[in-house]
């Protein structure tokens, strides 16, 4: 298969498979984007009369074919193609002789790739707002069923005040929402088209841009063609920033069921199914899924800096060091969504310890409810501190383990109904 930028002379065989690279393989993921493109392209041709309707009409036909050969799975790249820009050409000239050489009019490879990366972004970004939600929901849905079983809350891994299930349940599912904006950001970033920038510098053809922004779905296009080539790589970081924050949001969510699973705690548990044994200790059940959780989202923590790092040091305009995004991006996109619908899974099996406090060792968890209900009855708060603080020390505190919390976000008023709404606003831009 001759290359798109063919001029006679074959690259060396070490540098050819070295500039390739895992490129494509990684192109697969990114077929349908490309064809969709092309259709979005040649339909725009015909416009600005670069393409007859006839022409396109035969193109078109054909592109569908080899769409439907990508969503069937049986598209494949053939050996000697260079990625799948060049395969979806190449399978356009075998079929359609010299109108396939057509397509490439008014494109470069730069503006084909950054319309398929963004393209494919935006679907991601769908599939994680999506599962977001999902694990949103669940979180709410926990908050309320668990919300009167209270249980310690920690600063310093001390034992501090007491908390509840609804607020440890109703605290992920807000701070979700935190992680929604800034995954709303990225489909603002994102959804801007590139197509018609070409190398980076425009094109003398008469291009309708606006056209295939409308036809392809953008809200906006990169109207500066240098602008736009300078988006690829900080598209991907944003969205890599993005993700990172919904790791970190799952990163915590994972520490603390691998320590209220531990036999020290014991405020929750799994059904042994969705627990690991050990090789040599028969009683174990360990919290492996929720400990892999954790792992890879730190790993998914550092994406952002890999990228950041990659794509410094470059002046503007297209560096083949873009290629490598893809390598870090794309298997870091499936792992954020397999961690997703892990951790939702997980929380559809959680049971809930509901007799946590019964243990003595909680009893100073009430010593700061008794030094507010002195102050309620007109004692100086300081001065009921100290009262409550020498019971303490002198081990004659005793407290009615109750709570009377009801201002907006505590214990007794969680405001999910309220939480809900931030929610549905926060992701209202995805669409």
């Amino acid at each position: 298969m001759a290359k798109i930028w063919d001029k006679g002379y074959d690259a060396n065989k070490l540098v050819e498979d070295f500039t390739v690279g895992n490129d494509r393989v990684l192109d697969l993921r990114l077929a349908k984007h490309d064809i969709i493109g092309s259709m979005a392209h040649i339909k725009m041709l015909v416009s600005i009369g670069l393409l007859e309707e006839k022409e396109e009409e035969t193109l078109q036909t054909e592109l569908h074919n080899i769409l439907t050969t990508v969503e069937k799975g049986e598209f494949h790249l053939d050996d000697d193609a260079e990625d799948i820009h060049s395969q979806v050409e190449a399978l356009l000239i075998d079929r359609l002789g010299e109108m396939g050489k057509k397509i490439h009019s008014g494109r470069s490879r730069n503006d084909q790739v950054l319309v398929d990366i963004k393209l494919f972004l935006k679907e991601e970004i769908l599939k994680f707002k999506e599962e977001v939600l999902q694990l949103f929901t669940q979180l709410q849905l926990l908050s309320e069923q668990h919300k009167n079983v209270l249980l310690p809350g920690y600063t310093h891994a001390q034992i501090a005040m007491p908390s509840s299930f609804g607020l440890w349940f109703g605290a992920y599912a807000e701070i979700l929402v935190d992680d929604m904006h800034t995954l709303a950001t990225a489909w603002k970033v994102a959804d801007q088209n590139p197509l018609g920038s070409a190398a980076g510098y425009g094109s003398s053809f008469p291009l309708d841009r606006e056209m295939t922004t409308q036809q392809l779905g953008f809200a906006t296009m990169s109207y500066n063609v240098i602008a736009a080539q300078m988006g690829r790589g900080k598209t991907e970081r944003i969205l890599a920033q993005s993700m990172a924050n919904i790791a970190s949001t799952l990163n915590k969510l994972a520490t603390d069921n691998c320590m209220y699973l531990s036999g020290n705690f014991g405020f929750i548990s799994y059904p042994k199914e969705l627990t690991t044994g050990s090789s040599i200790m028969p009683h174990k059940k360990n919290p492996d899924v929720w400990e892999l959780i954790r792992a890879h989202s730190n790993r998914l923590q550092s994406l952002p800096n890999e990228i950041t790092l990659m794509t410094t040091n470059m002046s503007h305009g297209y560096h083949r060091d873009y290629q490598l995004l893809k390598e870090v991006l794309f298997p870091a996109i499936e792992t954020l969504h397999t961690l997703l619908n892990m951790a939702h899974f997980m929380l559809q099996h959680v049971i809930v310890n509901e007799d946590i406090l019964s243990d003595p060792r909680y009893e100073y968890l009430f010593t700061v409810e008794e030094v507010n209900r002195r102050v309620l009855q007109g004692i100086p708060f300081r001065e009921a501190y100290q009262q409550v603080g020498k019971e303490v020390q002198d081990g004659t505190f005793h407290s009615e383990k109750q709570v009377h919390h009801s201002h907006a976000g505590s214990i007794g008023n969680l405001c999910t109904e309220k939480i809900r709404l931030k929610m549905e606003h926060a992701s209202e831009p995805i669409q």
